[in-house]
């Protein structure tokens, strides 16, 4: 039996291992793959390499110092975690199950997709899924947002203070009605496209174009240097359904020591109710959460 499982490999586990390795903890990292969403690398036209910060960077030298560590990982999914008195079992997606006294759940989340031709292949050349990280690269430059809620009508205006222009593609009559709906709708630099539906995206080596259909049939062409899917996020958090508490978008509740309601259960980064997904706050989260887990093993060691 382990002292602690972390579940995911991505920035905040990546931390979190390396943090219960320095404690000499008997642990274990269980993850399909390492670096998580960090292996995306954004790739424009005008932008030099030195100009942006990749979180593959942030994270690299927690992942080398893993990878030659092979008896502190075990490469598959998970694909249930249950408490059996005071020990918690890790159940594979090939049948196998590893017990631990403490776990935490570090499994992140993956991106709502629109689903048509040419987001696959324009994805992170010009098509891009977060504007609160890559915003102020887009200075001066055309946009355009698509999704209908809270985030994307954040990212249209994230982008509204630097870009030339913002065209907003899909929003619904009733998110328009909120606070930030009614501000876009008065900006200059902002286009809204009520109710379209994205059909295409084209381009040759990077997304310059979106091509999208009206509610009412009719078909247009949009010329854009920059597009951002701004659909929501999914929890990986189907492991711990029905364990531990999750809000009403399904991510883990943590407090501010990353520990949920179930004692010995902790978790760390996006798959959690904190704010913003970025890479630096996962690193930050993920170390808290090994921290924590750490004093919650201390004294069965």
């Amino acid at each position: 039996m382990y002292d602690l499982i972390i579940v995911g490999g991505g920035p905040a586990g990546l931390t979190a291992m390396i943090y219960a390795i320095r404690k000499r903890l008997n642990a274990l990292l269980i993850s399909k793959d390492l670096g998580g969403k960090t292996m995306w690398r954004l790739e424009l036209p005008w932008v030099e390499e030195y100009q942006v910060i990749k979180g593959l960077e942030v994270v690299n030298k927690f992942k080398s110092e893993l990878e030659y560590l092979s008896f502190a990982r075990h490469m598959e999914a998970v694909e249930k975690v249950e408490k059996r008195g005071d020990v918690f079992t890790i159940h594979t997606k090939g049948g196998g199950e590893l017990t631990a006294k403490a776990v935490i759940i570090a499994s992140g989340t993956k991106q709502k997709k629109i689903g048509v031709p040419g987001e696959k292949e324009f994805l992170m050349r010009g098509l891009c899924y977060s504007a609160l990280s890559y915003a102020p690269l887009f200075i001066e430059r055309r946009t355009a947002v698509i999704g209908d809620g809270d985030l994307a009508l954040r990212s249209a205006a994230e982008l509204a203070t630097v870009a030339q222009h913002v065209t907003l593609v899909g929003i619904s009559a009733a998110a328009l009605k909120t606070t930030l709906g009614q501000k876009l709708q008065h900006s200059e630099n902002v286009h809204i496209l009520q109710d379209y539906q994205v059909v295409e995206v084209k381009g040759e080596r990077f997304a310059e174009k979106l091509v999208v259909r009206s509610p009412k049939g009719k078909v247009e062409e949009l010329d854009v240097e920059g597009t951002f899917i701004e659909m929501g996020l999914i929890p990986n958090a189907q492991m711990v359904e029905g364990l531990v508490e999750l809000d009403e978008q399904g991510r883990v509740r943590v407090d501010c020591f990353c520990r949920t309601n179930v004692p010995g259960i902790f978790a760390a980064g996006d798959v959690t109710d904190i704010f913003a997904e970025q890479v630096l706050i996962a690193v930050g989260e993920g170390a808290k959460s090994a921290l924590s887990a750490y004093e919650y093993l201390l004294p069965q060691l």
